[in-house]
């Protein structure tokens, strides 16, 4: 099986296949423009086919947020329990943190064009369903939570397989600025998609806004129909288990990919239960109602906010050193996380979840860009399901223990501790660049890109930094185990 680490020295067909890439470059020097630098985003974006499937990915996600934003409050509308919008946030990411492993085994061995038209077909009739639900009187909650889960177990297979195909998009010289642009998309439509959300709820109904998700999902339906990728490389002997499971096998091997994941592990289920528990946020602090336009517009704060810190890897500090960034992102989101827990008047609480946004998706995009970066493509869907696993899918167990916490001692004690958990991450799991290897296996130059590991000092550098590496990473999975029995039993 191929490694986590990419040593092919071949070089890539896209640029042959879009040429035209190169001439764009040429033309802004040539015409006194700012030159493309390799790498960026704007490099990125003249892909033309990457550029299309980040267009209609931006659509179809816009759809996703409205949906996802009118939910929590639709459900804390009809209960007034935080426990309850945990719940519901748990059925839709829960099956990414199970079944995403089976997910990403799938974007490796098909057709990731044809995996995500099938699932966003799938993607497109639940919501349907929802609002069907949703006019109802008194709706089923039991049947709400179940189309719920319908749409997160094609999330599962949905999420490796795109993650996978947007590095495989562009040259991988460009693939910083592509994932930068990636992550910026999610936070654009979560700027976008609250807002018109929150419109549509206050003056149409929650019903609305799930039918206009649905219509969404043809938008990227159009773009990928027509892509065409390389076939899948399958190791011939194969066993399925082995298949299954090459995703922790290619993590096993590659100290910096298991720091990003253990990293993320922790990073998830402490600190980002603000974005699931918004609604009682903005309740109970802020006295806002959850269907107001006011709500609405502290989300888009928040995803505003996130859209810079992803865009900001990609533009103005492309380039820099990404462990000092990991670093300064996860102190920058303590201290504003601490802010937003603390403020009462709507009127800084928007500044707060703006910083809170910047500081949120800086880091993350620091992280998964030095993670994709690593990956060989044959291996590419079952490392980044590790990934989704520990980003997406431990979002919703952190909820489900913070939402009955919070109804117990208060959404700031919540917020407060996952502040105080960042700043530790901070100190004790911070990534500094170890090594002068590329990731393409070539000599390194004088000034190579900077794979990172978690910072040791002595002469045992190497060797600590590696061991350091498993710790988060077990640390990570051992946490979520333990809590998630103690809520279970609890």
């Amino acid at each position: 099986m191929t490694g986590a680490v990419s040593d092919s020295t071949q070089p890539t067909s896209r640029e042959e296949s879009e040429p035209g890439v190169e001439l764009l470059v040429e033309d802004a020097i040539i015409d006194g423009d700012r030159p493309v630098q390799r790498g960026g985003a704007r490099a990125a974006f003249a892909y033309p086919t990457f550029r299309r499937v980040y267009i209609g990915a931006l659509l179809s996600n816009i759809g996703s947020w409205m949906q996802t934003v009118i939910l929590g409050a639709f459900i804390y509308h009809q209960t007034g329990s935080a426990t309850y919008v945990a719940l519901g946030t748990l059925t839709q990411l829960g099956p990414l943190l199970l079944l995403s492993i089976a997910g990403g085994a799938v974007a490796d061995r098909f057709s990731r064009r044809t995996v995500l038209v099938v699932v966003s077909v799938e993607q497109l009739l639940f919501p349907l369903a929802i609002a069907a639900l949703v006019t109802e009187h008194s709706p089923d909650m039991a049947l709400l939570l179940a189309c719920i889960l319908a749409i997160g177990v094609g999330q599962a297979v949905y999420a490796p397989a795109y993650s996978a195909l947007i590095p495989t998009l562009v040259d991988r010289k460009d693939m910083a600025g592509a994932i930068s642009l990636n992550s910026a998309n999610m936070n654009l439509s979560r700027v976008i998609g609250p807002a018109i959300g929150g419109v549509l709820y206050a003056k149409v109904g929650a019903s609305w806004v799930f039918v206009g998700n649905a219509v969404t999902y043809l938008f990227i339906i159009a773009a990928l129909w027509g892509l065409q990728l390389p076939r899948a490389v399958v190791e011939e002997g194969e066993s399925r288990l082995r298949r299954l499971l090459g995703g922790i096998h290619a993590a096993r091997r590659d100290r910096v990919v298991a720091s990003c994941l253990g990293t993320m592990v922790l990073f998830s289920f402490f600190c980002l239960p603000v974005a699931v528990l918004m609604p009682v946020l903005a309740h109970a602090n802020l006295g806002l109602d959850e269907d107001s336009v006011a709500y609405g517009m502290l989300y888009a704060a928040f995803g505003f906010g996130a859209v810079v810190g992803a865009l900001s890897i990609g533009t103005v500090l492309v380039g820099r050193d990404l462990a000092k960034l990991v670093r300064l992102g996860l102190v920058g989101y303590a201290v504003s996380l601490a802010a937003f827990a603390l403020v009462r008047q709507p009127g800084f609480a928007y500044p707060a979840a703006f910083l809170v946004g910047v500081c949120y998706f800086g880091t993350v995009t620091s992280l998964s860009t030095v993670l994709q970066q690593r990956l060989d493509d044959a291996v590419r869907g079952r490392v980044m399901a590790l990934w989704i696993m520990a980003f997406g899918g431990t979002v919703p167990i952190g909820a489900i223990v913070a939402g009955p916490l919070s109804d117990l001692a208060g959404i700031t004690t919540v917020l407060l501790v996952g502040a105080g958990v960042a700043a530790v991450l901070a100190v004790f799991a911070g990534v500094v660049p170890v090594g002068r290897r590329r990731v393409d296996g070539a000599p390194a130059p004088p000034r190579p890109a900077r794979p990172i590991t978690v910072a040791v000092t002595g002469p045992d550098r190497a060797r600590g930094a590696g061991l350091r590496a498993d710790g988060v990473l077990g640390l990570g999975v051992v946490t979520v185990i333990v809590l998630v029995r103690q809520g279970c039993l609890g």
